[in-house]
C-alpha cells in the first residue's frame, strides 16, 4: 500500500491524467492481481449476509415499493429481484435499486469506519445485478465476480481511510458510487481510461447532503445506497459508448475538493494498493450481529452484560455513555436532535438513536430487527422514563482509538457508567463488538449462515435456502449462467408488491 496526495490544482496549473485520483482508483479496477483466498471467502460471507438482510425485509415499504419499481422495468435475460422467482429479469439499474434498498433497510449488514463511514456490502448489488445481466454476454466467470466485488470494497473502503465527507456534512454514498463504478468496470474487464470517465461521472452525480441521517431520519437512509448503484450502472453504461466526464473531478477547480469538502487548500492522502498487490481491503470491514448502526453493536453487547449486574432498573439515577466524537455526534446526544428522544420517532431514527438502544438492550437482554423497534416497544413507560436517564459525552481517548490505524487499538464502543440513586456505581467498556474481527466470539462462515437461517425463517423454504448456500459457496467455480441463481426467492411467506402496479409514474 502506498499514499497517494490529493489536492485542488488552479485551472492553469497542468495535472496528468495518470496523477490524477480518478485514474488511479481506475487502474486498480483493471489490474489483474492474484486474488487473496481469505478476501475471495469473505467476498461470499458478504453476499450471503446482504441475502439474509435483504430477505428479512422484504416486505417493508421502501423494499416493497421498489420492488414495485423494479417490476415496471422487465427485461428477457436481465438482472433478478430478491423474492422474486428466477424466470423474471429486469434491467440490471432497476435491480441494483430494489436489491440495494432490501440490503440497507434494516441496516444491519457490514460495516467499514475511519474517516468517514461506509457500508462496503453496498457495492455488491449493482455488479451482480450486471453480472446477472451482461456475464453470458462477456464470458464471465466466478472469479471475475469475486474480483469485481473485492474491487468495489478496496475503493470506498480506502476512499474512507483518506477523505472524511461527514466534516462537510456530506453523506458517505460520495465515496460508494465510484466504487461501485469502479467494480463493474472491473467485471467487464473495461480499459482504464473507460472506467476513469466512469468513475468521474459516478463522483459528478452522488455528492449529497447528511440530512438524509440528521433529524427525522426517512426511508431515504435505505434508499440512497441503491441510489447509487443505479447511477453507477448508468455511469458505466454512458462510459462504454465514449461518453466523457467532468475532470478533474477530485482536483479541478471548481470541483469536489475545492467546493464539497476542504475548499482551495485542500489536502487528502489516500492510501491505494500497488500494481499487482491483491485486494484484501474487505478484511478490514466488519458485519452486524444487531439490526443498529454499527456504533451501537458493542454497546448493546456491553448493555447485555451489565444487566446481568443490575437488580433492578428502576434503581438506576442517569447513565453516561463515554465515546468517540462520531458515536457522541452522529448516534448520541451530541447531535442535538430530539427525534433521537421522541418514543414516536421512526425506526430509522431509533436505529441511529444511542440512547433508545442502550435502554432497550439494557431492559431486554436481546435484540430483535422487528421487536426492538415497534411502537409499542418504543413507547412502554419503563423504557421511556430508562431513555430519558441516558447521556453521552465525548472522550478524546475514544476517540483517538476510533481513528486509530492499529487494528489493535482501533474501538467503537465506549465505557458506560451507571449512578444508581443509592449512590452506587457500576462502569463496564467494550471496544469492539463481540461479532468483530477481534471481539469476543468473530464472525465466522456457520455464523454467517445463522444469520441467514434465522432472518429469513418464514419467509424462505428450506429447500430454497439449502440451494442458496450450496451455490454462493460455489462462487470460484460458477460460470455466468449460474449467477442468477444467487437470487434467492421468498417461496416460504406472502409477498407484498409481487406484480407491477399503476400507483406511479412507472
Amino acid at each position: 500500500m502506498k499514499n497517494h496526495s490529493v489536492r485542488v490544482y488552479r485551472s492553469k496549473e497542468a495535472l496528468p491524467k495518470n496523477d490524477q485520483l480518478a485514474w488511479k482508483l481506475a487502474a486498480i479496477a483493471t489490474d489483474r492481481a492474484p486474488l487473496d483466498a481469505a478476501a475471495s471467502e469473505m467476498v461470499i460471507n458478504r453476499i450471503i449476509d446482504n441475502a439474509a438482510v435483504a430477505l428479512a425485509a422484504i416486505n417493508r415499504q421502501p423494499v416493497a415499493n421498489a420492488r414495485s419499481q423494479a417490476l415496471a422495468h422487465p427485461r428477457e435475460g436481465g438482472a433478478q429481484v430478491f423474492g422474486i422467482s428466477k424466470s423474471f429479469g429486469c434491467d440490471a439499474e432497476w435491480a441494483a435499486w430494489v436489491n440495494g434498498t432490501a440490503v440497507r433497510e434494516l441496516d444491519m449488514h457490514d460495516t467499514f469506519l475511519a474517516a468517514d463511514y461506509s457500508h462496503p456490502g453496498d457495492n455488491i448489488p449493482p455488479i451482480l445485478a450486471v453480472a446477472q445481466q451482461c456475464g453470458s454476454r462477456h464470458n464471465l466467470t466466478g472469479e471475475d465476480l469475486i474480483r469485481a466485488i473485492l474491487v468495489g470494497y478496496e475503493i470506498q473502503i480506502n476512499l474512507v481511510k483518506g477523505i472524511c465527507l461527514h466534516a462537510h456534512k456530506k453523506d458517505h454514498i460520495a465515496h460508494l458510487c465510484p466504487a461501485q463504478a469502479a467494480g463493474i468496470g472491473s467485471l467487464l474487464g473495461l480499459d482504464t481510461d473507460t472506467v476513469y470517465q466512469a468513475i468521474q461521472q459516478a463522483v459528478h452525480v452522488a455528492f449529497s447532503t447528511r440530512q438524509s441521517r440528521k433529524g427525522e431520519i426517512s426511508s431515504w437512509k435505505a434508499y440512497a445506497p441503491a441510489h447509487a448503484g443505479k447511477l453507477a450502472v448508468e455511469a458505466v453504461d454512458r462510459a462504454m459508448r465514449g461518453e466523457k466526464s467532468p475532470s478533474p473531478i477530485y482536483e479541478g477547480e471548481d470541483s469536489v475538493l475545492a467546493y464539497m469538502l476542504d475548499g482551495p487548500n485542500s489536502r487528502y492522502e489516500v492510501p491505494l494498493p500497488d500494481p499487482g498487490e491483491s485486494l484484501h481491503a474487505i478484511l478490514d470491514s466488519y458485519t452486524k450481529e444487531h439490526s443498529a448502526e454499527y456504533q451501537s453493536q458493542a454497546l448493546i453487547d456491553l448493555a447485555f452484560r451489565m444487566r446481568e449486574r443490575i437488580e433492578n432498573l428502576d434503581n438506576i439515577e442517569f447513565i453516561t455513555i463515554h465515546t468517540s466524537h462520531h458515536t457522541h455526534y452522529v448516534i448520541g446526544a451530541g447531535a442535538n436532535d430530539p427525534q433521537k428522544m421522541d418514543p414516536k420517532a421512526s425506526r430509522e431514527t431509533l436505529d441511529h438513536s444511542i440512547m433508545y438502544i442502550f435502554a432497550v438492550a439494557l431492559q431486554d437482554g436481546r435484540w430483535h430487527h422487528v421487536d426492538s423497534y415497534t411502537p409499542e416497544r418504543a413507547s412502554r413507560p419503563d423504557t421511556v422514563a430508562l431513555w430519558q436517564k441516558i447521556g453521552t459525552c465525548e472522550d478524546p481517548e475514544w476517540t483517538r482509538r476510533y481513528h486509530s490505524s492499529d487494528p489493535k487499538e482501533k474501538a467503537f464502543g465506549g465505557r458506560v457508567e451507571i449512578q444508581f440513586k443509592n449512590g452506587d456505581t457500576l462502569v463496564d467498556e467494550l471496544a469492539v463488538a463481540n461479532a468483530h474481527s477481534l471481539g469476543a466470539r468473530p464472525f465466522e462462515r456457520k455464523d454467517y449462515i445463522h444469520k441467514f437461517t434465522t432472518l429469513t425463517d418464514g419467509i424462505v423454504s428450506d429447500k430454497e435456502r439449502e440451494r442458496f448456500l450450496d451455490r454462493v459457496q460455489s462462487l470460484p467455480e460458477l460460470d455466468a449462467a449460474s449467477f442468477r441463481e444467487l437470487n434467492v426467492k421468498a417461496d416460504a411467506g406472502e409477498l407484498s408488491c409481487a406484480e407491477r402496479d399503476r400507483r406511479g409514474i412507472f
